[in-house]
């Protein structure tokens, strides 16, 4: 993470949602109109990535929840790391976005390592045995798969928190995130 940046939950009154555009309408919208009814609801955390220098400007944003997905729909490879109920939890990171201005600079990459740690600490508090992430087109799809992500029969790709659990343990070559 850069020392000039931070991510942190989303909270209505201190973030400027309106002034938001990744160049998507519905990313754009949701954070827009239904973030903080979700985070209020308890039916999504919302965390923004945000500048040090200008905290009420959101830069990016991610969300989390708990999810489940039918068992045979996980792809073989993962499912040795699953037990063998007919539904898997998971956490799903719904939505993820960085600013118009703001792309192209590995932010996204920042905010899926934020959204990953955070997945991979509350695994063994909620029960989640994967991370699954909804590709809202064939770029995001690449971005995940980039990222060690494997395709579901949907829009939708899945990383076993087995995964997770070798690329945040301690030692040398590990992934430090933000």
């Amino acid at each position: 993470m850069r020392p000039d940046m931070r991510v942190e939950p989303l909270d209505a009154k201190v973030h400027d949602r309106v002034s938001f555009m990744c160049g998507d309408a519905s990313l754009d919208g949701y954070l827009k109109t239904q973030a903080s009814q979700d985070v209020r609801r308890k039916a999504n955390a919302v965390f923004v990535l945000v500048a040090i220098a200008e905290p009420r400007t959101v830069i990016g944003y991610f969300t989390l929840c708990a999810y489940a997905l039918a068992r045979g729909v996980v792809p073989e490879a993962a499912r040795k790391h699953l037990a063998r109920y007919p539904m898997v939890s998971a956490t799903l990171i719904g939505r993820l976005a960085i600013a118009t201005a703001k792309q192209r600079r590995g932010l996204g990459s920042v905010l899926l390592v934020h959204a990953l740690r955070k997945s991979y600490e509350s695994a063994s508090t909620v029960g989640s045995s994967m991370v699954v992430v909804d590709a809202i087109d064939a770029a995001a799809a690449r971005f995940y798969e980039a990222h060690g992500f494997s395709h579901l029969p949907s829009s939708r790709l899945v990383l076993p928190i087995q995964t997770l659990a070798k690329l945040f343990s301690t030692g040398p070559g590990v992934i430090k995130t933000p």
